[in-house]
């Protein structure tokens, strides 16, 4: 018990420290968990970290059902098909950009180069939505920033799961026939989608027998941790399925904003022990061995983010604003990638900790000088103090 309240406290003073020098609370935290944890003061040793894993799943799973909330099929309309293609040419190319890097310059394995090329997909919208805000920006750059960070994490969530499965089809045996390879994936996937599509059709009728807000808060975080626990069993994607669940009452229920933002506001201590943990799990010893990939890792991922939305913008014709400035928008990496990588180096654990690292360092970086590149997108597109206050 004590432990958590270490994690609770370093992680409040951290994100405190991180807005005073106006940096995401999200950097604050992480370097809290190193401090605390064994890469520092150790405070909080391995072992303690190890059986903190449930946290960072419930943690995962409430950020996936509130990602699902984007696929309400009038949102999803009013979206258009242009921002959809958008999204995929910035994900997948950096996906490109990022599996080149690591299984062809670098010869790393391919279960470890598919899980980093699909956790590099994913992009935190905090950080840029901040810069946003504060500047009060508005214009054809933001209002594709705004859509596009919206489903992102989303692409990068469904990426991991076939990565995943993939990974998992190419340890289990010496010799794998391509069948088994994309079936196997499938299978899981589609199973993940269906458990999800279930559960979220279970709740949504029977959300009418909980008026209370306390019961349905409950009944929320009851049928969430549920479903990632079948799916954990049955070897589904805890991920895909609590997303399908989000996206199943969003369609619906007819109060779901009510849901989503109740569930919004319960979930920030666990975001702050998720993000806090996974700073004290961040080996810094190995960060002197893997130095130069590490920074090829960040500066694929940035190629690939910029080149791929540029692409896309470009092929739907969007203003010469967009095509240049909008992968800039696109470089914070935090909440999802974090999960993605812990679920990860709990299913390669020979491969987790460097991956790990690696993940970690770029998301320290990607949070530190996100904000800087989002700031200066939107200066050069002209969109800074635009937005009417009414």
């Amino acid at each position: 018990m004590i432990h958590v309240g270490i994690l609770i406290v370093s992680g409040i003073l951290g994100g405190v420290i991180a807005k005073l020098i106006k940096a995401p609370s999200v950097t604050g935290y992480l370097l809290a968990g190193i401090i605390v944890g064994p890469a520092v003061l150790n405070l909080i040793d391995s072992v303690t970290l190890s059986h903190m894993s449930i946290i960072s799943e419930i943690a995962l799973s409430m950020i996936a059902f509130t990602i699902g909330a984007q696929f309400n099929l009038e949102h999803v309309k009013e979206l258009g098909r242009n921002i959809f293609i958008i999204a995929l040419f910035e994900a997948l190319v950096a996906f490109a950009f990022v599996f080149a890097v690591s299984y062809f310059y670098f010869a790393k394995s391919l279960s470890f180069s598919l899980l980093l090329s699909a956790i590099s997909c994913a992009t935190a919208p905090a950080a840029t939505l901040m810069v946003i805000n504060q500047y009060r920006a508005d214009g054809p750059l933001v209002r594709t920033i705004l859509p596009v960070v919206a489903i992102d994490d989303a692409i990068g969530i469904i990426a991991f799961g076939v990565a995943l499965s993939l990974s998992k089809s190419a340890a289990g045996a010496e010799i794998v026939s391509l069948s088994h390879m994309i079936v196997k994936p499938l299978i899981e996937i589609s199973g993940s989608l269906l458990l999800g599509l279930a559960a979220g059709i279970i709740y949504s009728f029977s959300h009418r027998l909980f008026k209370r807000e306390e019961d349905t808060l409950i009944t929320t975080l009851g049928i969430i941790i549920l479903t990632a626990g079948i799916a954990t069993t049955f070897n589904l994607s805890a991920l895909l399925a609590c997303m399908m669940i989000g996206a199943t009452v969003a369609n619906l229920l007819v109060d779901r904003n009510r849901i989503f933002n109740m569930a919004e506001k319960f979930t920030p201590p666990f975001y702050l022990l998720f993000f806090t943990i996974a700073g004290a799990t961040l080996h810094l010893n190995e960060l002197s061995h893997i130095g130069m990939f590490g920074l090829a890792y960040v500066l694929a991922r940035t190629l690939g983010k910029m080149t791929g939305a540029g692409l896309g913008a470009r092929i739907v014709s969007s203003p010469a604003s967009v095509v240049k400035y909008l992968g800039l928008g696109l470089l914070p990496q935090a909440g999802v990638a974090i999960g993605l990588v812990t679920i990860a180096n709990a299913s390669f654990p020979e491969i987790g900790s460097q991956l790990m690292t690696v993940v970690l360092g770029g998301v320290v970086c990607f949070e530190i000088i996100g904000p800087f590149t989002a700031k200066y997108a939107i200066h050069k597109a002209g969109e800074v103090n635009q937005k009417v206050v009414s």
